[in-house]
């Protein structure tokens, strides 16, 4: 089926759900999706804590306490998902003209666009990484990294999407310190409330969101945002 995207945000606003059963959801949508049953779909929510492996992840990135990993069959490494993050499901067919590349592109505009419509400038791109992100610099004397803010993981399945991105909002970083988050050993983790000093309702964030996702999801041309440069840093640098 062709036409506008559907958004489910299973509540009025942000709905708190299981990860399996968010997957099951998924799952059941892009059959239905796929069969042309059901226009394309975004599931638009919040998950308790949890961490999910995708497909290229390493023995030395997982927890090593025991603590309970989801193995998904989406690409990518390990990564944490719970309170104060918002998640996005994009359940679209795939034009042929768009290449997979291409689509990761559009959900990374997507959220780059996203940040700086909710007052944070600044966010983008960096070679070699996926994702959004913020730059290195100075502050306090110590040099911060390059900090991670938003994942994307995704798989797609008899043309159809399934998965998708992660905006660190209000989360805690905690659960970020059990595993080598993403496979990235060498940069930080970031969250919008952390940057900006302000918390922000993840219903806001996730109303910002889904139009740009209209926007980018429409397959229309649309001006690539700017990369950001990767300066050589010398020092101590301050994760987080």
């Amino acid at each position: 089926m062709s036409g506008a995207l559907d958004f489910l945000d299973l509540d009025p606003g942000v709905r708190r759900i299981d990860y399996v059963r968010a997957w099951e959801l998924q799952r059941s949508i892009h059959a239905e999706v796929v069969a042309g049953d059901r226009p394309d779909t975004v599931l638009l929510l919040e998950h308790e804590d949890v961490y999910t492996a995708g497909k290229r992840t390493e023995p030395h990135e997982r927890p090593v306490d025991g603590t309970p990993v989801v193995d998904v069959d989406r690409g990518g490494h390990i990564t944490w998902h719970g309170r104060g993050q918002l998640v996005a499901y994009p359940i679209v067919t795939l034009p042929d003209a768009v290449k997979v590349v291409d689509y990761v592109r559009r959900l990374e505009e997507a959220m780059i666009r996203t940040f700086d419509d909710l007052g944070l400038p600044g966010t983008g791109r960096v070679e070699g990484r996926s994702g959004v992100w913020l730059p290195a610099g100075d502050q306090d004397g110590a040099v911060r990294p390059e900090r991670k803010i938003a994942a994307i993981g995704i798989r797609v399945a008899s043309g159809v999407t399934m998965h998708g991105v992660a905006m660190n909002i209000s989360n805690s970083l905690a659960g970020f310190d059990k595993i080598v988050p993403c496979g990235i050993s060498d940069a930080g983790v970031a969250t919008f409330e952390l940057e900006t000093g302000r918390a922000t309702p993840l219903a806001q964030v996730a109303a910002a969101l889904r139009t740009r996702l209209t926007e980018l999801l429409s397959w229309q041309p649309y001006e690539k945002s700017v990369d950001i440069p990767r300066p050589a840093f010398t020092g101590p640098a301050l994760l987080g």
